[in-house]
C-alpha cells in the first residue's frame, strides 16, 4: 500500500522522530520509483571536477588505470632482492649501485648481493622486492651498506601494482556526495569531468502577514524574514538549485497561488511558517486541493509542528513530476532544526545519494540538562576537549524556538533521546557536528 502523509494511523497521536524519518523516506522512495519511471534522461549531467564538489555522483566511476601503475617503494631507502635475507650472517652487507628517483625508474640490472638507493613512490627495478628503511640501516657508505638480519622480511615497504586500485574496478561508487578527496581521487585518475545528478531545484517562500524583507521598514508588530537567508545558507551546502519565492501573506489566495507557482518550476517546495493549530485551517485547505499532504504533530522540541507530503503534478510542469512538499514552523531555530532533522535527508535521497544521515558522535555533558521523557529534544552547543583530550559538549544558553542567536553561536546539537530523562554532568551525550552541514 502506497504512503500518505493523511494515513489516520500516524496522525493519532504526536509522531516519534524516527516515525517521522521513516515516513518521509517511504513517500521519497515512491516519488523516486514514479520519476524512475518517465525515464527523463534529463536526470543527469557532465560536469567539470572544478564544478562537482557537493554533487551527486551519477553512475560508479571506474578506474581507468592500475594505482599504483607500477610495483613501488613504500619509503626512502634501499631496494634489494629479499632471498638474500636469512642467507647471510647476522648482518646483511649490500653493495650499492645507483639511485632509483620517483618519476625516473633505474633501467639497470641489480645482481644478488647488489642494492639501489631508492626514493618514495619510485619504480621498483626489476630484480627488487624489498626495501630497508634508510634509518634501519647500521651503517652506509657511497658504495655499501649494512643492516641488521633481523629488521625486516621479504617483500616489505614495497606498494604493489593495483594495490589501492584495480583498472576497470570502481574508485568511487555511484551515489557519493562528492567531497575534495572524490576530486581529488579523480584528478589523479586523469579525469577531468564526472556524471552527476541534475541539481534538485527546491523553492523557499515564508508565510505571514508580520513578515518584512530585508530593506523595508518595520512597522509595529513586524519583523525581518530570516528563514529564506538560513533556508538559503542550507541549501546552498547542498549545491541545490534555489528558487526565492519571497514572502506571502496570511491569505488563500495568495498562499495558493504561490504554491501552485512554486510547484511548476520546482522539484520541493519549502515553506516556513502557517503551520501550526491556530495558522493551519485555510493552509490545510488550500493542500488538499493542490495534492496530498498531512499536518503533523512530532513529540520533538523546537519543531513540533510541521506539513510534508506532495503536490499532484502542476498543468505546465515538464516533465510532470509531483512536487514534493515541507512546511516548516515559522520559529526560527524550529526551521532550522526541522531542516537538519528531516529536510536534508529527504533531499539528499531525493537527489540519488547513498548516504543521507550526518553523522553522531559522544561527548561528556559539562553541565546538567533538564529533559522529559516524551519527546526527542535538540539543544544548541559548543563541543570542545577537556584536559585529557575527551570531547566535551555544553549548551549555548536558553534553548528557546525563536533565539535564533543559540544557533549562530552553537557549533552542534546535542541529540536528547525520546525516552531519555535529565543528564547529569558527566554523562555521555549524542551529539551531531553543524560543520559541513549547516
Amino acid at each position: 500500500m502506497k504512503y500518505s502523509p493523511n494515513n489516520p494511523i500516524l496522525l493519532t497521536s504526536s509522531l516519534h522522530v524516527d516515525e517521522a524519518r521513516k515516513a518521509i523516506a517511504q513517500l521519497v522512495n515512491e516519488l523516486i520509483a514514479e520519476s524512475n519511471a518517465i525515464g527523463d534522461a534529463s536526470d543527469t549531467e557532465i560536469v567539470s571536477l572544478d564544478q562537482a564538489i557537493n554533487r551527486i555522483l551519477a553512475e560508479d566511476l571506474l578506474s581507468p588505470i592500475d594505482v599504483p601503475a607500477a610495483d613501488n617503494s613504500a619509503m626512502d631507502g634501499y631496494a634489494f632482492d629479499g632471498k638474500c635475507l636469512g642467507t647471510q650472517s647476522a648482518t646483511v652487507s649490500l653493495k650499492m649501485i645507483g639511485t632509483a628517483f620517483a618519476g625516473k625508474p633505474y633501467e639497470g640490472k641489480i645482481n644478488p648481493g647488489e642494492c639501489l638507493k631508492i626514493m618514495t613512490g619510485a619504480v621498483m627495478p626489476a630484480g627488487c622486492d624489498t626495501v630497508i628503511p634508510q634509518e634501519f640501516t647500521s651503517d652506509q657508505t657511497d658504495t655499501h651498506i649494512e643492516f641488521p638480519q633481523n629488521q625486516l622480511k621479504p617483500g616489505e615497504n614495497r606498494r604493489l601494482r593495483g594495490e589501492d586500485l584495480q583498472q576497470g574496478k570502481p574508485a568511487i561508487r555511484a551515489g557519493r556526495l562528492l567531497r575534495p578527496s572524490d576530486l581529488g581521487l579523480a584528478a589523479s585518475l586523469g579525469i577531468a569531468s564526472l556524471k552527476v545528478k541534475r541539481k534538485l531545484k527546491v523553492a523557499i517562500l515564508s508565510s505571514g502577514d508580520e513578515l518584512r524583507s530585508l530593506g523595508q521598514t518595520l512597522d509595529a508588530g513586524s519583523i525581518y524574514d530570516s528563514n529564506r537567508h538560513s533556508l538559503t545558507g542550507l541549501l546552498n551546502r547542498l549545491n541545490l538549485e534555489i528558487i526565492d519565492c519571497g514572502i506571502v501573506r496570511d491569505d488563500p489566495t495568495s498562499l495558493k497561488n504561490a504554491f501552485i507557482d512554486a510547484a511548476t518550476k520546482a522539484d520541493v517546495l519549502i515553506s516556513s511558517g502557517g503551520v501550526s493549530v491556530g495558522e493551519a485551517d485555510f493552509t490545510k485547505q488550500i493542500m488538499q486541493e493542490l495534492g496530498d499532504v498531512g499536518f503533523w504533530k512530532i513529540a520533538m522540541r523546537p519543531g513540533r509542528p510541521m506539513a510534508f507530503g506532495v503536490f499532484k503534478p502542476i498543468a505546465g510542469k515538464s516533465p510532470a513530476r509531483k512536487t514534493l512538499f515541507f512546511g516548516l514552523p515559522g520559529n526560527p531555530v524550529a526551521v532550522m532544526v526541522t531542516f537538519y532533522q528531516f529536510v536534508r535527508s529527504a533531499l539528499l535521497q531525493l537527489n540519488g545519494a547513498n548516504q543521507t544521515e550526518p553523522p553522531i558522535i559522544q561527548a561528556i555533558s559539562e553541565a546538567p540538562i533538564r529533559k522529559k521523557p516524551g519527546r526527542t529534544e535538540f539543544q544548541r552547543a559548543i563541543l570542545g576537549r577537556n584536559t585529557d583530550g575527551r570531547p566535551t559538549v555544553r549548551l549555548t544558553g536558553s534553548q528557546g524556538a525563536g533565539i535564533l542567536r543559540s544557533m549562530s553561536e552553537a557549533n552542534c546539537f546535542v541529540i536528547l533521546a525520546h525516552d531519555q530523562g535529565n543528564i547529569v554532568a558527566g554523562d555521555w551525550v549524542d551529539v551531531a557536528l553543524f560543520d559541513g552541514l549547516l
